[in-house]
């Protein structure tokens, strides 16, 4: 049960204004009529471990985590539950008594919006871009799905071996390494798990894959929620792809995060509302 005093519950992360979290979560919080309040807590690497010393707080319920804390969260926190430990990054954590106990929902909210856009994952071939913490928890829900074949490009070659590596342990699926500028675009799924194409990011109108690169027949899934079609997605769509953009994963994990800290369910429905309803105005 959730506390009948005012708590609190924060966004980790570095840099954060362009976070819709707040707005769908406080959503929710309204809608079951709970005392909480949803929070942005801006924190440099620096300030990680006070951030964290914060959330073990009887007035914090628990906080969500994104870039670049996923991955270095993990080492301190009390308890990791399976799936964020086979995925080796944190984006939910919940404050047990005093105890931070470490959840990650993007895996599952990366498979609902697939779900939800009629997708088949068993038997696919599919390619993820990047190599970071999104990266993971999307190559490991694909892996656990039976995709047929997993491309991993990224910038940073080590950094997609590494994944591999990790991949690989399960025994499941073919896992192929490439640079990006080696995608030879013969795909059933292509997901974007870069900031490239990110609104107020550091290469907000660039793409990071060539048309040439994207396959017509396939679905091009960009995580990147704003704006809500990125130059990824116009490329996709101007060589016949379907496309889907980043903000119903986003409401998804956001909303497995509201029931691990509530025990409630979520309003889906709502929270995706208020967030297109922000992103548009």
């Amino acid at each position: 049960m959730v506390h009948r005093e005012s708590r609190v519950v924060g966004l980790i992360g570095h840099p954060l204004g362009h976070s819709l979290s707040p707005v769908f979560q406080q959503a929710a919080f309204d809608f079951h009529r709970l005392a909480l309040r949803y929070e942005l807590w801006p924190t440099p690497a620096t300030e990680l471990l006070d951030v964290l010393a914060r959330i073990r707080r009887a007035d914090c319920l628990g906080a969500n985590v994104t870039i670049p804390h996923k991955v270095a969260v993990l080492a301190h926190l009390d308890e990791v539950d399976r799936t964020a430990a086979e995925i080796g990054a944190v984006n939910t954590i919940h404050n047990q008594g005093g105890r931070l106990k470490g959840y990650n929902t993007d895996a599952s909210g990366f498979a609902r919006a697939l779900d939800e856009a009629r997708f088949a994952v068993r038997n696919c071939r599919a390619l993820v871009v990047g190599a970071g913490g999104a990266a993971r928890a999307v190559a490991l829900a694909l892996a656990w799905q039976e995709c047929a074949r997993l491309t991993i490009a990224a910038r940073r070659v080590d950094a997609a071996r590494d994944l591999k590596r990790s991949i690989a342990a399960s025994g499941r699926i073919e896992v192929r390494v490439c640079a990006i500028d080696e995608v030879c675009g013969d795909e059933d799924l292509i997901v974007n798990c870069t900031s490239v194409g990110m609104k107020g990011g550091t290469a907000p109108d660039a793409s990071p894959l060539a048309d040439h690169q994207i396959p017509s027949g396939a679905l091009v899934y960009d995580l990147v929620y704003n704006p809500p079609i990125t130059p990824l997605l116009r490329i996709a769509r101007s060589r016949g792809a379907r496309v889907l953009g980043g903000l119903p994963m986003l409401v998804h994990q956001g909303a497995a995060a509201f029931t691990i800290w509530t025990n409630l369910p979520a309003p889906v429905p709502l929270m995706l509302a208020r967030a297109e309803e922000t992103l548009t105005a």
